[in-house]
């Protein structure tokens, strides 16, 4: 997402919220009000979205002044000023919200992928999110992972090809799939890393003597499975574990020795950091 494009998505969230007026505000604060507020967190973990708290404030209201405590990626405790914001009181309380619920959501998944990336930090497997993001804030989730210490994987589906289950059944088979999508390439002229998915040895066979990819998902093994075919594998491609890995699993797949682990929930159902916008009397 381009500033362009990320612009316009902040100005359908604002038409969103307020509408024709927010007339709490307006029906009771002078426009000529001046105040100060502050943003409290209120329980530890990993400050995500004061980049973007920058671009809401500048975007509804240039004069609004930030004076900045944290950056983004912080370790941060209950009780902390992430920054203090003045200008317009009308201003400060049409952006609150809107800049609350980016913050609150980026910090969660930037405290959670914190968490899982310190599980595996003995290891040389790294730690991926997937496209089960919410519509409208993929690239703001994808930028929470990253500053987390998490890697992204394709942001879509136009910069990379994986071959997945259904892929591979509708194309009539692996060897097809991966002979239609390496053509495809070609005829396209697309530079574009093939990754597919295997749910069996017999299909990681099958993938191993035709080649033809970037990058082989394991899917649903289990350790020890996985450990057997990354041996297999032998560094010959990439690898990637996928599937109900959870936090308690993680690092038993990561000593495998696969090269990367994707886990959805990352972004899908994640809890927002508890953090609140409030006037310096």
């Amino acid at each position: 997402m381009n500033n362009y494009s990320l612009e316009e998505q902040i100005k359908l969230w604002f038409a969103e919220d307020i509408a024709d007026g927010d007339h709490s505000t307006l029906s009771c604060i002078p426009a000529d009000a001046v105040g100060t507020s502050q943003l409290i967190i209120k329980e530890d973990g990993i400050v995500a979205g004061i980049e973007m708290a920058k671009i809401v404030f500048r975007m509804f209201d240039p004069d609004l002044v930030m004076e900045q405590f944290l950056h983004d990626g912080d370790h941060v405790k209950k009780g902390d000023i992430a920054f203090r914001v003045t200008g317009k009181t009308q201003s400060l309380l049409q952006t609150e919200r809107l800049m609350l619920n980016i913050m609150q959501r980026m910090s969660g998944i930037a405290t959670r992928t914190a968490d899982y990336v310190s599980r595996i930090s003995d290891t040389s497997a790294r730690l991926l999110d997937t496209r089960k993001t919410t519509p409208g804030l993929r690239m703001l989730e994808k930028m929470a992972v990253a500053i987390g210490g998490g890697c992204n994987h394709r942001m879509g589906l136009y910069d990379m090809i994986m071959l997945k289950d259904n892929h591979v059944d509708f194309a009539g088979g692996i060897e097809n799939a991966i002979d239609k999508a390496r053509n495809y390439c070609k005829e396209k002229g697309k530079d574009l890393k093939i990754e597919i998915e295997v749910r069996n040895f017999e299909e990681l066979d099958r993938v191993l003597k035709h080649g033809g990819v970037d990058r082989i998902m394991l899917d649903n093994f289990t350790p020890e499975n996985t450990a057997k075919a990354v041996e297999i594998i032998n560094h010959c491609f990439e690898t990637e574990s996928s599937g109900g890995i959870t936090l308690d699993t993680l690092h038993d797949y990561a000593v495998t020795g696969v090269d990367f682990i994707s886990v959805g929930a990352l972004t899908h159902s994640v809890k927002s950091l508890d953090m609140s916008f409030k006037a310096i009397k």
